[in-house]
């Protein structure tokens, strides 16, 4: 049985495609207002409700609110608080595609309520990997080989990722194309990613270092020009003889060499991955007292709530009462 078959309306939403009031382009458009990554997540989730109720001989769709407060009791035996709130974001969005608008079991009281206690109980804290911090960075930086393909390539990824405050699918999903080179260092366009689902685009600019073992930009050139790159994807995975495939690197790819190079340096790699890039420019960043502003500038982020996160990490140190008292 495919998911189709286990009321996953989602994904064609029929509430769209049977309003006869929608032209034919208007639904195909409104079928693109999630991205392909986000309805994945969402019937990933909505199978486990589905398969929780098959068992449990209830119906899912549509769902009564006390089946809904009892799976997401029996979830929160082995899940986080966060992943709760997640499936159930799931279970309403296809009520919805569903045509259960006003009369979604996800909304009433009940539900909200069974939430709340779940989060209150097991708290929401969020244990992301370990940032990358520029001293991290200018140690792993001794342990690039100059002299290997890897090497070059390996030192401009890792370089450029942290100082463009790069999600790894941003990373692998650059090209030649996107890169402008001035006199001040090199302008990436970033035609769209995870922020920006309305595919606005962003320029992310990264100005040369007068510190040349940590400059991305020269680390980024001596790759192009090493590798014999013209056009398409910037960072290329290679063979076992070194030679340079033809497509991009995987998000995958670059968490392993991230952990690499941490493991390199004396640091744990389990607590690396490829988003320590990313927070690390946005922890250090905070610890060299560089504004909110300027941070989610480089970063795009949309909302304040995460840079702060990252700031009040920075801080935690540096604005410490105990420093005052010692």
């Amino acid at each position: 049985m495919n998911s189709n078959d286990k009321d996953f309306v989602l994904r064609k939403n029929n509430f769209i495609q049977n309003n006869k009031k929608l032209s034919i382009k208007s639904k195909k458009r409104l079928q693109k207002s999630k991205s392909d990554n986000t309805l994945r997540a969402y019937e990933a989730d909505w199978m486990d409700f589905y398969d929780w109720c098959t068992h449990h001989s209830l119906q899912a769709l549509p769902a009564e609110p006390e089946t809904i407060v009892n799976y997401i009791n029996d979830l929160a035996d082995h899940a986080k608080a966060n992943t709760v709130s997640r499936r159930l974001s799931a279970i309403s969005e296809n009520h919805k595609a569903a045509g259960y608008v006003d009369k979604n079991p996800c909304r009433g009281g009940l539900v909200r309520n069974a939430l709340d206690a779940i989060k209150r109980e097991k708290g929401t804290l969020q244990r992301g990997k370990a940032p990358i911090l520029m001293e991290d960075l200018r140690n792993i930086t001794s342990y690039f080989d100059n002299t290997d393909i890897a090497g070059i390539r390996d030192k401009a990824l890792l370089l450029l990722g942290f100082m463009g405050a790069f999600r790894r699918s941003e990373l692998v999903q650059i090209d030649i194309e996107d890169l402008t080179f001035t006199q001040e260092g090199v302008i990436i366009l970033v035609a769209q990613s995870k922020g920006d689902q309305l595919g606005q685009g962003a320029q992310v600019a990264i100005p040369y270092s007068s510190n040349l073992d940590i400059c991305a930009v020269t680390a980024l050139k001596s790759w192009i020009h090493t590798a014999h790159l013209n056009s398409g994807p910037l960072f290329r995975p290679l063979n076992k003889y070194k030679q340079i495939r033809n497509r991009r690197l995987t998000n995958q790819s670059v968490a392993i060499i991230v952990k690499k190079y941490a493991k390199l340096s004396g640091l744990n790699p389990d607590n690396f991955a490829g988003h320590s890039l990313r927070r690390g420019f946005a922890t250090s960043a905070a610890q060299h007292d560089v504004d909110e502003r300027s941070i989610m500038q480089q970063t795009r982020h949309k909302s304040e709530k995460m840079v702060r996160r990252y700031i009040e990490q920075g801080n935690l140190f540096k604005n410490n009462p105990l420093n005052k008292m010692f």
